[in-house]
C-alpha cells in the first residue's frame, strides 16, 4: 500500500515520524507528501525518507491511501481540482480536519468514495495520541483495521459512532491543552511556596500520568479515588471543597460545551 499526504503540518509530520521513525511499521519508499510552502514536505521527506511530491495531484497518483493534513476550511479550496485524478485512482480517504463530517467530505470527493475521519492530538509527537476513527459505508472492516494500524504508530485509537465524533474531539483532542493548563497552574502555584518551575512541573506532569494510569488500570471511579486520598479532616479535602466552591467542575464543563460548538460551527454549511 502506498500513502501520500497533502499537507506536512505538526500532525501530519508526528504521524509519517511515528509510522516510519517511530515504529518503522511502514516503509518511507511507500510514503508521498506534499505542503503548499513545500519546504515542510521536503523536509518531512527527507527526514523519513518519503517521496517529495510538487503537487497533490502527485500524492494522489501515486497513493492507495490519502490523508488530507490541511486546515479544515482549505478542503473547498483544493479538492475540487483533484476530481479527476480521485475518480481515477480510487483511494481512500482519511481526513484529519475538525468539524468536517463525513457528509461534508463525500460531497466534495467522487460517489461511493471509500473515507474515514480521524481525529488525532498533538501527543502524537510522543507517539502518546488518542485518536478516534471512523468510516462510511463503502469502507470495509479490512480497509478500517489498516487504517487503524497506521495511526496506532502514534498512540492508541478508538472507535467513535460519528454522531458522537465532535464530544470525542473535545475529549480527546482539545482537551490536552485544558490538562496543560492544569499542570501549569499548579507548577505555577509551587513557585509561590518556593519550589522551582522545572521541580513543580515535574512533579505536576508525574503525578497526572500517574493518575491517568491509576484510572486506566484500577478500574475505580475517580470519585472513589478521590474519597481515598481524601482522609476526615485531612489536608486533601480542603484543596477539592476549595476547587467545587470556585466553580472547578462547572468551568470544564462549559469548557466542554464552547468547543463543541465551536465544532459544530466548523462543519456547519455555509450560507
Amino acid at each position: 500500500m502506498k500513502f501520500g499526504f497533502i499537507g506536512a503540518g505538526n500532525m501530519v509530520g508526528a504521524i509519517v515520524k511515528g509510522m516510519t521513525i517511530g515504529t518503522q511499521s511502514f516503509k518511507g519508499s511507500d510514503i508521498y507528501v506534499t505542503s503548499k510552502g513545500k519546504v515542510s514536505a521536503q523536509n518531512l521527506a527527507e527526514v523519513c525518507g518519503c517521496h517529495f511530491c510538487e503537487t497533490s495531484v502527485d500524492v494522489v497518483a501515486n497513493s492507495d491511501v490519502v490523508i488530507l493534513g490541511v486546515k479544515p476550511h482549505i478542503l473547498e479550496q483544493i479538492l475540487p481540482d483533484l476530481l479527476p485524478v480521485f475518480t481515477e485512482k480510487k483511494p481512500i480517504v482519511v481526513s484529519i480536519a475538525a468539524g468536517k463530517t463525513l457528509d461534508y467530505l463525500a460531497s466534495l470527493l467522487p460517489a461511493e468514495t471509500k473515507i474515514l475521519r480521524v481525529m488525532p492530538n498533538i501527543n502524537a509527537k510522543i507517539g502518546a495520541s488518542t485518536s478516534g476513527i471512523c468510516g462510511n459505508a463503502f469502507v470495509t472492516e479490512t480497509e478500517t483495521t489498516l487504517i487503524t494500524n497506521m495511526f496506532q504508530t502514534v498512540g492508541s485509537v478508538i472507535p467513535i459512532d460519528e454522531a458522537y465524533f465532535s464530544q470525542f474531539m473535545v475529549i480527546g483532542g482539545s482537551s490536552v491543552a485544558f490538562v496543560y493548563l492544569y499542570m501549569d497552574a499548579l507548577a505555577h502555584a509551587g513557585v509561590k511556596a518556593g519550589l522551582s518551575k522545572k521541580q513543580a512541573l515535574e512533579i505536576a506532569a508525574e503525578t497526572v500520568l500517574g493518575s491517568a494510569k491509576m484510572i486506566l488500570e484500577s478500574g475505580e471511579a475517580p470519585w472513589q479515588l478521590i474519597d481515598q486520598v481524601c482522609s476526615p479532616g485531612g489536608t486533601t479535602i480542603e484543596g477539592v471543597l476549595e476547587l467545587q466552591a470556585n466553580g472547578f467542575e462547572s468551568t470544564i464543563a462549559k469548557a466542554f460545551d464552547a468547543v463543541l460548538a465551536k465544532d459544530k460551527l466548523l462543519g456547519a454549511p455555509k450560507k
